[in-house]
């Protein structure tokens, strides 16, 4: 990306993050109906989005300038592959068959504040009193939402382990966010991807080999065939290729904030869809977010984006 861009690099990151949680958005439907047509697992399903996201990295890597990884940050990577890729989405795969819609959506709002919390913690981020009223504003938008919104699919009632592998999911990528923001500015995002994405699929390998050799990829429905498409393509690749590149301008708290696009992109996906209506709730949920999010962005620490760097 040239630095004499128009769009400035704080703006560049909102909208790479911004993007990448629309993605998201859409995929919590898809994984829905994934995970429904019992066709494939959740490992084989985080398996196949391994490989394609690793393929795709490596593929692209081939096209761009060289880059040399320190040996010492060869560990850091996989740690971060660990709780950035592979423990969030094997847990959220997971999760969705245990937990109900509504269980679902409120422990994911506990993101932001673990990530606030993280950054404090790994980064000395402070906690203004802007950020805490900014993140506090868009929690009770989000949960106004997902309390006067129709909730479709997932688990009739949520399991007890539902709820501790949705605790684990939130914890481990604000952990993520928190902790590798320094390790991901240091190398470009397709450098830093391709090996995430290689020692996720390593981690995967042993406990999806069988389900793999077993799983009739002939009976997978077309629709569902198209859906895991859309979570290889756009919610793996795409999306884990915008969410590094937009850390390195924004600050871990308000990266994690635009989580809360997803419940959003989904009631207007159930409104477009005939399983939802527009009402002045779901308006003034959006509101809240949004101011929420503009506090955040306008807090002291936020403020302190990251050095423009190069898209390599």
């Amino acid at each position: 990306m040239n630095k004499n861009s128009v769009i400035g690099p704080e703006l560049r990151g909102h909208l790479s993050i911004a993007a990448a949680y629309t993605i998201f958005g859409l995929n919590l439907v898809f994984c829905k109906d994934i995970a429904n047509s019992g066709t494939v697992s959740p490992y084989v399903l985080f398996t196949l989005r391994a490989i394609g996201a690793t393929a795709l990295f490596w593929a692209i890597s081939l096209f761009v300038p060289r880059e040399r990884v320190e040996r010492k940050d060869f560990g850091k990577i996989a740690a971060a592959s660990l709780f950035g890729l592979f423990l969030p989405q094997m847990t959220f795969l997971m999760a969705i068959t245990m937990s109900s819609a509504i269980d679902t959506a409120v422990i994911g709002t506990l993101g932001p504040i673990f990530t606030m919390l993280f950054a404090f913690l790994f980064l000395r981020e402070p906690i203004t009193g802007m950020k805490a009223g900014g993140v506090s504003l868009s929690f009770a938008g989000i949960l106004f939402l997902i309390f006067n919104s129709v909730h479709q699919g997932g688990a009739a009632a949520t399991q007890p382990m539902g709820v501790v592998l949705l605790l684990v999911n939130s914890l481990s990528f604000s952990f993520y966010l928190g902790l590798f923001r320094p390790l991901i500015s240091k190398y470009s995002v397709v450098t830093f991807m391709k090996w995430s994405f290689l020692f996720s699929l390593l981690l995967s390998l042993p406990i999806s080999a069988r389900g793999l050799l077993t799983t009739d990829f002939g009976a997978i429905p077309v629709l569902v065939r198209w859906e895991i498409g859309y979570l290889v393509f756009f919610a793996t690749f795409v999306a884990y290729f915008l969410i590094p590149y937009g850390q390195r301008f924004i600050r871990p708290t308000l990266v994690s904030m635009y989580s809360y696009l997803q419940p959003i992109i989904a009631a207007v996906v159930s409104i477009w869809t005939g399983l939802d209506t527009l009402t002045w709730q779901k308006v003034l949920s959006a509101l809240l977010v949004v101011g929420g999010v503009v506090m955040v962005s306008r807090s002291r620490a936020a403020g302190q984006h990251a050095p423009d760097a190069k898209l390599r």
